[in-house]
């Protein structure tokens, strides 16, 4: 499995971004897949997954009630809908595959499959 992240960007503290994960590989609805987020000199950070299945959905307490992930199997693409932007959300965000939704979702151990990181900068 291939993931690419996009839809990073430059935007206002208030503003909305939607990132998507798009995925390659036939069975990619089977894959959980979790949005972490990383600053330079930082630990990657836990912020939201999705089971294969999309009924559960997970956030950080950070992100609770701003950010919305939902998925499109149909279009191998997962979502990851940004509001409320904070400057401390600025963060290079990574999407990432696990093969089990059994598990801690919150781990990036879980994570078989991680694409490149989309840039998200909020100013104030």
């Amino acid at each position: 499995v291939q993931l690419q992240a996009s839809g990073g960007g430059l935007v206002q503290a208030g503003g909305s971004l939607r990132l998507s994960c798009a995925a390659s590989g036939p069975t990619f609805s089977r894959y959980a897949v979790g949005w972490f987020r990383q600053e330079p000199g930082k630990e990657r950070e836990f912020v939201s997954a999705i089971t294969w299945s999309g009924v559960g959905k997970y956030y950080a307490e950070a992100v609770k009630g701003r950010f919305i992930i939902s998925r499109d199997n149909a279009k191998n693409t997962v979502y990851l809908q940004v509001n409320s932007l904070k400057p401390e959300d600025t963060a290079a965000y990574y999407c990432a595959a696990a093969r089990s939704d059994f598990g801690n979702l919150e781990s990036p151990l879980l994570y078989n499959y991680w694409g490149q990181g989309t840039q998200v900068t909020v100013s104030s």
